[in-house]
């Protein structure tokens, strides 16, 4: 699939921290990697051995990159500019905590909502809403602080319990009741 994680976000990645964070991953989305087989990643001097270990024990292959060759890591480059030309470039960030939040925001948008051309034009999380949605209203959200808009019909539920997740966390879809004219 193409679901992005949030691993954490820091002003200084050391080798300790992408080691904890790694950790941290493996731990709170154990259910969801468990069929992972591989991981790339780039030569960064903040990917040390012990980093590469975490995820060689849990029975993912790591894989590098070549020196200086941003197009073998082509999902994870694309990811990387979608984020930065569609939230950081657009917004002033005044701490950490508000940075998570938008990131977090993103990521759920990204997992949930942002069509994939790979897959059908459908989100990497597509198979827990309903597949084919009435053709009714169309309901209005904003996420990220009003830099991203979506658009879902109507009849889509408001709350979605994603199953297998460690921490059964519930998203909350914050609808803004703009009822535009109805699609089709």
């Amino acid at each position: 699939t193409r679901q992005v994680f949030f691993a954490g976000v820091t002003a200084n990645p050391t080798g300790a921290w992408t080691t904890q964070a790694a950790r941290d991953l493996l731990l709170r989305h154990a259910d969801q990697l468990a069929d992972s087989r591989a991981l790339v990643r780039d030569r960064g001097s903040q990917s040390i051995n012990t980093f590469d270990e975490i995820f060689r024990t849990e029975g993912i292959k790591v894989l590098k990159t070549p020196v200086r060759t941003p197009v073998a890591n082509a999902f994870a480059e694309r990811w990387i500019g979608s984020i930065r030309r569609e939230l950081l470039a657009r917004t002033i960030i005044w701490n950490r905590r508000q940075l998570e939040r938008l990131v977090i925001d993103y990521i759920k948008h990204n997992n949930e909502h942002r069509p994939n051309h790979s897959l059908d034009q459908r989100p990497p999380l597509a198979a827990l809403f309903d597949a084919d949605p009435p053709k009714l209203q169309v309901v209005k959200s904003t996420k990220c602080d009003g830099l991203i808009n979506e658009y879902r019909h109507a009849a889509w539920p408001r709350t979605t319990q994603f199953p297998a997740h460690n921490c059964s966390t519930t998203v909350l879809h914050c609808f803004h009741e703009h009822h535009d004219s109805p699609t089709r």
